[in-house]
């Protein structure tokens, strides 16, 4: 009998993507850790992402922001309000966990002895994992007048998209600068300093472009939000050419105008009590960490000494 079966065709762009992952492996800088987009990062790995991060809190001190921090964890009843999982319920990540009794303990034990599925004794619980540093933020805000005050946070979040490119990692740090106020003063934010965030990197060494994109709505109502949300440039992506020939530049930063989408459902108003507006400035950690190992190699020793300069890092 024939098989007739097709095995997936690797492409071009999947090699390369390959070929980057190997690279970095091979040299120490990523961990793998059991699945596609998993990894840990050696000590050269997180000196640059250190450096980085400095680097970008340098370049936007003038802004005084108010600095904080949360868990990669947010509360179910916070996370519903984001609306996040109406959009992207393809990248969500729910917490589960082991409620039982010791009866259903011993079920439980018995089931992975056996080899079988364990996790349907797990039930939901009353967190989340966080898909945008930012959302906490606004649970923190809730309920309160906010003119014009900017928010300086970092952390990591989870995305659920296992890949085999290194760039598209499914935990990974984002550090952002959140403007909530009023509408014109939200817009002009992001609008300002979008360019700043540009010309930050690109006096890095890197190759960068600023492109209005779209984040991955989830479904035929998705579709529409996506092509609203290119043709109002409410998403301005830094992106660099990570394939070149092979695919457009990969985001390693954005500039985003949410508008009320945060500040209605959480009550956040301005002090002539309309709905306040948001707008972020976000920089991926891991990201631009790759960009510059893609760039300039896998050995700070052959980087630029003008990005070594920038980054103190000699």
């Amino acid at each position: 009998m024939t098989d007739t079966t097709t095995a997936p065709q690797t492409t071009d762009l999947d090699a390369a993507r390959l070929a980057f992952r190997d690279e970095l492996v091979d040299a120490g800088l990523l961990v793998p850790a059991g699945e596609p987009g998993l990894f840990g990062r050696n000590g050269t790995f997180d000196d640059v992402v250190d450096a980085v991060d400095r680097y970008i809190t340098l370049g936007f001190a003038a802004l005084a922001p108010e600095r904080i921090r949360f868990a990669p964890v947010i509360a179910r009843s916070a996370f519903e309000r984001t609306d996040y999982v109406a959009s992207f319920p393809q990248l969500t990540g729910a917490i589960h966990t082991f409620t039982g009794s010791d009866r259903d303990h011993a079920a439980l034990l018995a089931a992975r002895a056996a080899g079988e599925d364990w996790d349907r004794f797990l039930h939901p619980g009353e967190t989340m994992l966080v898909s945008a540093v930012c959302h906490p933020l606004y649970d923190h805000l809730a309920g309160q007048q906010v003119d014009g005050r900017v928010f300086d946070v970092v952390g990591y979040t989870f995305r659920h998209e296992p890949s085999d490119d290194p760039m598209r990692l499914q935990s990974f740090r984002m550090h952002e600068f959140v403007h909530v106020g009023g509408e014109d003063d939200a817009r002009t934010f992001r609008n300002t300093w979008s360019e700043r965030q540009a010309a930050m990197l690109a006096a890095l060494g890197l190759d960068v472009t600023r492109v209005p994109a779209n984040d991955p709505f989830f479904g035929r109502a998705g579709k529409f939000l996506a092509a609203n949300q290119l043709t109002d440039e409410l998403k301005i992506e830094v992106t660099v050419p990570i394939y070149p020939g092979l695919s457009d530049g990969t985001a390693i930063a954005s500039a985003n105008s949410a508008g009320d989408h945060f500040g209605a459902p959480f009550g956040i108003t301005t002090a002539d009590g309309t709905v306040a507006h948001t707008s972020c400035i976000a920089f991926g950690m891991e990201r631009i960490t790759l960009a510059l190992f893609r760039t300039f190699g896998t050995s700070l020793a052959d980087w630029p000494v003008s990005t070594l300069d920038q980054l103190s890092l000699r």
